[in-house]
């Protein structure tokens, strides 16, 4: 009986450890929230043809550490450069008039990729409690190094 138990604790206490989802939002969402609770934003931007996005997404965003923290002390907002999204961010609305929906791979770069001056992909970009960029990093981090960006 004892060992049942045990085998039992170890099962559910696993499970508890597991990887937290992110709570993604889109930027309009996130800057409303930050007028009744301001807390700063983490914005990804990646594409969805980059090999690097995709492990900073598998490797690094998926860690229970980072993504507790993300979840803890910000607003997340995932943002796809080349996506077809309209933004209002700052007065201006932005979208990507040239995306072709067809396409595979490499799009067209969305107007807000410009606006911010993304140098490559992935970005973070933490936004402080007043939407303007505070800081901004890009290429791939492993958890170690986003947590010490982020703290």
């Amino acid at each position: 009986m004892k060992k049942l138990l045990l085998a039992l604790f170890l099962i559910f206490g696993s499970l508890s450890i597991q990887a937290q989802e992110i709570r993604w939002m889109s930027l309009e969402e996130a800057l409303a929230k930050q007028k009744k609770n301001p807390k700063p934003i983490f914005m990804e931007v990646y594409t969805d043809w980059y090999s690097q996005c995709k492990m900073f997404e598998t490797n690094t965003l998926q860690n229970p550490e980072v993504s507790d923290l993300i979840n803890r002390n910000y607003y997340a907002v995932k943002f796809n450069a080349e996506g077809n999204s309209v933004v209002n961010y700052k007065g201006t609305s932005f979208n990507n008039p040239n995306f072709d929906p067809n396409r595979k791979g490499r799009n067209s770069a969305h107007q807000l990729t410009s606006f911010l001056k993304v140098e490559g992909y992935p970005s973070i970009y933490i936004l402080n409690r007043n939407g303007e960029v505070q800081e901004k990093t890009t290429g791939f981090k492993t958890p170690e190094e986003l947590l010490r960006f982020l703290r």
